[in-house]
């Protein structure tokens, strides 16, 4: 005998049988069991046709999913004077920034003396010649991010003993320690414009520190525990992402919360800015990244495409580039102008817990992994034209994200090898078996590399 197995149509058909939608204590396997020895006894009892009528009645009434389609339309919150103006202030600071942006751009391409792809080479030439420089013990317990300062005298670290701690370089002497959060810190970030960081706990708050240890500012607000923090190009603003679904702007100067955004099905994971300071990214445990216009506050795009988790996101300084990190053991890089996915990198062979453009001019970028390693890899420039001329990663139904790669490298193998040949930041002459178990804490790329 079919017996619903949804909840809410267990409950419905008891109700039309006049039968107690609910008993105490019992949960939803027990109410489903009591409907089937009901459904069983009235059949048994020759109350066919009262079963049958309330089956009809179950049929002909408007379903959840049709009371749901009338209730949907667009809604808009109301936003505050304070916000009003930080959107003006985003807009008066992104505008200028991307029009020089976009004016070196056009001047590199039309320049004669310009070569792009031999200072590109150069770039990821040095960055291949990356060795160990030194390696210190940064706490009792595991450290979750770091962050250097910026003009890289600086390094700051957060543990899971909720300490952080800021270390001069490249000395490594430990120059401050900062106390304050209750549980364990999530992340650390410095400011871009002065000496001031940020961090993010579980403890549901994020804190703005001096340099010297003093506490200048907690934000209060969360619902639950701080995955990420990172500080908007002007300094003037804080994006924080939380486990409660959202991530939220803050004003440094005052402290206020400007902007709730919405938008996951799941925990926000992390936050990240475009360098001209115009969007924001957002990525979270639903498997999808977000980008906002901070100006507007509309969705810009939502990049779907990895099928677990995505942990980390970053722009390129180009300004149109986007990579995301994933579960899925997946870098991709997606294109903000086509709002398409135009690179699926397997970068690592566990999941990749954080992703950095190289903060210059984005020639290259690099990726942590729980496969303990850290990896660099060559962003190739290539012309809109020649782009779309390209061979893309096409999944078939049923068919893994692995085996589509697999597939993709089997029939273009050219395109791979154009595309994966500049693994830089692998320690030369360190053998696979050297590497150690432990886990890969979020990379972090000095401005003055």
């Amino acid at each position: 005998m079919a017996v619903p197995t949804n909840d809410s149509a267990v409950r419905a058909r008891l109700r039309r049988l006049g039968e107690p939608i609910t008993l105490f204590g019992e949960r939803e396997m027990e109410r489903r069991d009591r409907l089937r020895a009901l459904m069983v006894r009235l059949e048994a009892d020759g109350q066919f046709d009262r079963l049958l009528r309330a089956q009809e009645d179950e049929q002909g009434a408007p379903g959840d999913d049709d009371d749901m389609e009338q209730i949907q339309y667009p809604f808009f919150t109301e936003g505050t004077n304070q916000l009003l103006q930080a959107r003006v202030d985003i807009a008066m600071y992104s505008l200028p920034r991307a029009k020089a942006r976009v004016d070196s751009a056009k001047r590199r391409l039309a320049g004669p003396d310009e070569d792009p792809e031999a200072e590109a080479a150069l770039v990821v030439k040095q960055a291949g010649d990356f060795v160990l420089e030194c390696s210190e013990i940064g706490d009792d317990r595991p450290l979750t991010g770091c962050s250097f300062s910026r003009d890289a005298s600086m390094l700051a670290t957060s543990s899971w003993s909720g300490i952080i701690k800021v270390w001069s370089m490249p000395q490594i002497t430990k120059i401050a320690t900062l106390k304050g959060h209750t549980e364990r810190a999530t992340d650390v970030a410095f400011s871009p414009v002065d000496n001031c960081l940020a961090t993010a706990s579980a403890d549901k708050t994020a804190k703005l520190w001096n340099r010297d240890g003093s506490l200048l500012m907690s934000f209060d607000g969360h619902l639950d525990r701080l995955a990420r923090v990172a500080f908007h190009p002007s300094g003037k603003y804080l994006g924080t992402a939380s486990f409660d679904k959202t991530w939220r702007l803050w004003d440094i100067n005052t402290g206020t919360e400007l902007l709730l955004q919405e938008g996951h099905s799941r925990s926000v994971y992390g936050v990240s800015f475009h360098p001209d300071g115009s969007l924001a990214a957002s990525c979270g445990l639903d498997a999808n990244a977000r980008v906002w216009d901070l100006r507007s506050g509309r969705l810009y795009c939502t990049l779907i495409g990895h099928v677990k988790p995505v942990l980390g996101v970053s722009f390129s300084p180009n300004g149109h580039l986007v990579a995301t990190a994933s579960e899925d053991n997946f870098c991709r890089i997606w294109d903000l102008r086509t709002r398409q996915m135009v690179y699926s990198i397997p970068a690592h062979k566990s999941l990749i817990s954080h992703v950095k453009f190289e903060p210059q001019e984005g020639y290259y970028l690099a990726t942590s992994s729980y496969d303990s390693k850290a990896a660099g890899i060559r962003m190739e420039e290539m012309p809109a034209k020649k782009a779309k001329k390209r061979p893309a990663v096409v999944v078939a139904p049923g068919e893994s994200d692995e085996a589509a790669m697999a597939r993709f490298v089997r029939e273009h193998p050219q395109y791979v090898q154009a595309e994966l040949r500049d693994i830089v930041a692998k320690k030369k002459g360190v053998k696979e078996d050297e590497a150690g178990s432990s886990t890969v804490i979020p990379i972090e790329l000095s401005d003055e590399d």
